[in-house]
């Protein structure tokens, strides 16, 4: 620790650490640009000017920079001091000469990071009447719109996209005054991260392109806390709605999961809530629109008779639970496909009792060494490979510490990581995302992948089961990256579901169980958002309840299209064999159209739930505007007649239900929560229109709606302090517009939220299972057959999202990816086109082929989760042969 004195008042603080974030943690108000708690310090903005002085008789002092001046016991600093004052207030009008005058149409106007420095620093009125230079925007893709003629050139976004989430379509171009951020020419941004551009940038450069669409002021939009829908992985965001439609989806800063930044899915993945898919009426196929009386006494009339229910791993775990308790336990169905099912329950009892702990991201960016089976990371869980891309730096900040270098110095760290990695070995099926940044990679088929990681758990533990008949390069391989995780402080092995194997999740718990280190960890992927919360409460198979229909009178399907879970003969045999079907659900689909009985279901934004991410954290989201009626949560739906239940109640039902879940009341606080007597409003203080938003209807201020679920009140009015952070529904605070207001929330800038991050864990590590030695033979391929290996992609594979316009604009064409040689032997080359025979039956598919070098020959990969390829299963035999003719549209 070290002693301070700012402007005549000692402090307390961390020896060693840049004055910037110091001065901020202490409350300060000082200005600056370039420095962003998560990229670290380079000095260039000079924006955040302080004076030291040297000694107690100093008293002119001298300029320093505070992002780049570490903290030392004895200092003497002033803030207030003039000089410094001047130069702050003479630096950004220097900034700003160039800068237009279009705060009233821009859109960062509001929430802008150089509208609160700018009048921080004291400068108020421009001077300069000269020409300003002016750039030509760029046309960036469907995401991310760009204004150049706003910056300031702190250089944040090219350090952003480049440095940290490892893109390289995106630099600068020119010196001194005339420098330039964009691309070489105009188009799509091609890095997943990239959204993140517009909360990084502290102008207007990089918008909201999504937003730009349906536009609100910052103050003019409802919010409530909630949980991206999109992956497993729990990230934390802010939903923005206004008339009644969701506008934008941001980052909301959790210091455990997702820290600063969001992918590019869990962005702008938000248009399904406003789709024209929408299911907004309750139906009944024979009858067309019902009332929702009417909807409601139907559902609980097939309820009192002999009902199954299916459950949905998007679906919360009170939506679940309820239609478990109104079904029973012996007729309620996790609706997940058998092999996912198998995956997941695996997952669950390696977390459960296998001893190794399972960490959240911020635990997966201090990782020294990662061993990835499996996935390609991008695409199944995307925010953790941005952790995993940090994780690779921590050889870096090692060496820079041997060095007296502070690792918060931005230019030296990177210097040291061109010959300083820890390291990063990935085994995959085809080329991924994060190989740019792995010291090693290995391409085989899953059960290739997974001999591989049982030799070597083997190498680091001669206990654990050695696989038989291992070729030279994968031993020499596994015996280096053995060697390497061996001398690891923190190692981490990834693993998950995408393969579809269960010897890949059992190798990665024996590599894990093999480390001697004490600090190892072992994560998971899981696909949807809340895979694990269901599998935990666990339930009977989807194949059970196709064996058991005909003794049912009615089947509930809740959320789930149990066409992306079975084969679609089998679906089609199950809901035919059905005497009636209901089916609750926000978006209609293939199982929807089919149902006798379809009740519109409300999305994340419009109800309440609690999710369990891959780690075993249980986080509850918030309903951000009321459902418009009749829809309702399906929660609502299904617990209707159960003596008026309420959300409190249900989840407490839930949670003594399964003891594995008992902590989820502890996930958020509930209804009673009360600050000072009063609820926490979701409406900014500054939120206008409120009665002429529905002066065409009438002109008297509307009602507020009521809401008795949650701590929250559909209003402006309530709470305005001492609420906790991480209930905040709007990151504010005086002179803070802008994003950046979330220092004033946190213990330590970029460290945990005052009071506590959100949600519980519900799995700490505990037990210690035996080796698994299932060790599968290695793959051969057959002449003239392939096995088909499905492959998620971020943009293409998940459900929700491809409801979203530029969303669906970015997604991939389905494609037939095949190794060169295979190709060759089909005598087919990119562009062509092969007709798909699977081994099961089923109708021939025509895909155009993909050339991938990467890909292992005897097997074809496929995008995962599209309309075309739902009908392929992962691993079963497929022929090929050229198509002749065109590719049906």
């Amino acid at each position: 620790m070290a002693t301070i004195e700012i402007d005549g008042v000692q402090y307390q603080v961390e020896a060693g650490e840049s004055l910037l974030p110091v001065c901020l943690a202490l409350g300060f108000d000082l200005t600056y640009f370039c420095w962003h708690p998560a990229l670290g310090s380079v000095g260039a903005c000079r924006q955040c000017a302080v004076i030291h002085y040297h000694d107690p008789e100093d008293q002119k002092g001298r300029l320093v920079m505070a992002c780049m001046t570490p903290v030392a016991d004895g200092m003497r600093l002033s803030i207030e001091a003039e000089q410094a004052r001047e130069f702050r207030r003479d630096n950004i009008e220097l900034l700003m000469i160039n800068h237009p005058h279009d705060c009233p149409v821009c859109e960062e106007g509001g929430e802008c990071h150089l509208q609160d420095m700018t009048l921080m620093s004291g400068h108020t009125t421009r001077r300069y009447r000269g020409r300003k230079r002016t750039h030509k925007n760029q046309y960036l893709g469907p995401f991310i719109n760009h204004e150049m003629n706003r910056c300031i050139a702190c250089y944040r976004c090219v350090r952003f996209y480049g440095d940290y989430a490892g893109g390289k379509d995106l630099q600068v171009f020119g010196m001194h005054n005339n420098v330039y951020f964009g691309r070489f020419e105009d188009g799509v941004l091609e890095n997943e991260f990239s959204g993140n551009l517009v909360e990084v940038c502290p102008t207007g450069v990089f918008t909201d392109r999504t937003f730009s669409a349906h536009y609100a002021r910052k103050w003019d939009l409802q919010t409530a806390p909630s949980v991206c829908a999109h992956c497993g992985l729990g990230c934390n965001t802010a939903p923005g709605e206004r008339y009644g439609e969701l506008r934008r989806v941001i980052n909301r800063y959790n210091g455990e999961v997702n820290g600063y930044f969001l992918c590019d899915r869990g962005r702008f993945g938000y248009g399904f809530v406003n789709s024209p898919d929408r299911i907004l009426k309750p139906r009944m196929h024979d009858r067309m629109d019902i009332t929702p009386e009417a909807a409601q006494q139907q559902l609980c009339d097939w309820l009192a008779d002999r009902a199954i229910g299916i459950g949905s791993p998007r679906a919360s775990l009170e939506a679940n639970f309820a239609l478990r308790s109104r079904v029973g336990e012996e007729n309620f169905f996790l609706g997940l496909g058998d092999n996912e099912q198998s995956l997941l329950e695996a997952i669950v009892e390696i977390l459960r009792h296998g001893g190794i702990r399972s960490p959240s991201l911020r635990e997966v960016e201090q990782a020294d060494a990662v061993l990835i089976m499996g996935e390609d990371v991008t695409h199944s869980a995307p925010r953790l490979a941005l952790s995993l891309r940090q994780s690779v730096r921590n050889a870096a900040f090692d060496r820079t510490r041997s060095l007296n270098i502070a690792p918060w110095l931005d230019k030296p760290v990177r210097e040291q990581q061109i010959d300083h990695r820890s390291p990063l070995f990935i085994a995959s099926v085809c080329a991924t995302r994060l190989d740019d940044a792995a010291a090693d990679t290995y391409r085989g088929s899953p059960e290739d992948i997974a001999r591989l990681g049982f030799a070597i758990a083997h190498d680091l533990d001669p206990g654990a089961p050695e696989p038989a008949g291992l070729n030279d390069d994968a031993r020499a391989l596994a015996v280096a990256i053995a060697d390497c995780l061996r001398q690891a402080r923190r190692p981490l092995v990834v693993a998950g579901t995408a393969s579809a194997s269960h010897a890949v999740i059992e190798a990665a718990y024996n590599v894990a169980k093999a480390l001697p280190a004490k600090d190892r960890q072992l994560t998971f992927t899981v696909p949807e958002c809340n895979s694990l919360g269901l599998a935990m409460m666990g339930g009977r198979r989807l194949r059970q309840a196709f064996e058991v229909v005909r003794d049912a009178g009615r089947v509930i399907i809740l959320e789930n299209d149990l066409y992306r879970r079975a084969p679609a003969w089998e679906v089609d045999a199950f809901l035919q064999a059905a005497g009636r079907v209901a089916v609750i659900d926000c978006l209609s689909s293939k199982t929807a159209e089919k149902a006798a009985l379809l009740l519109p279901a409300a999305t994340f934004a419009e109800t309440d739930g609690t999710l369990v991410n891959n780690e075993g954290r249980a986080q509850r989201y918030f309903q951000v505007y009321p459902a418009p009626e009749p829809v309702r949560g399906s929660w609502q739906w299904l617990s209707a007649g159960m003596d008026n239940l309420s959300f409190d109640a249900l989840t407490v039902a839930c949670a003594e239900a399964f003891p594995a879940l008992t902590a989820i009341t502890q996930a958020a606080p509930g209804a009673g929560f009360t600050v000072d007597g009063m609820k926490i409003p979701r409406q900014p203080h500054r939120y206008s229109g409120r009665t002429a938003m529905e002066a065409h209807i009438n002109v008297s201020e509307p009602q507020r709606p009521v809401d008795p679920e949650t701590p929250f009140t559909f209003s402006m009015e309530g709470a305005a302090a001492d609420v906790p952070a991480a209930l905040e529904p709007i990151i504010w605070a005086p002179g803070w517009n802008s994003n950046q207001a979330v220092n004033k929330f946190q213990d330590g800038i970029g460290g945990h939220l005052r009071g506590g991050d959100y949600g519980i864990r519900l799995i700490e590590a505990s037990g210690a299972l035996d080796w698994f030695n299932a060790i599968p033979d290695a793959f051969k391929p057959v002449k003239s057959q392939w096995r088909i290996i499905l492959l998620p992609h971020i943009f293409g594979s998940e459900e929700l999202s491809l409801r979203s316009p530029p969303l669906a604009e970015r997604s991939p064409s389905p494609l037939a990816m095949l190794n060169p040689s295979d190709a060759s032997a089909l005598a087919v080359q990119a562009g062509d086109s092969v007709e798909i025979s699977c081994f099961s039956g089923g109708p021939i598919v025509v895909l155009p082929v993909s050339i991938e070098p990467s890909l292992p020959a005897g097997l074809l990969g496929i995008t995962a989760g599209r309309q075309e390829t739902q009908r392929f299963r992962q691993s079963e035999p497929a022929t090929l042969k050229k198509a002749l003719g065109e590719v049906p549209s």
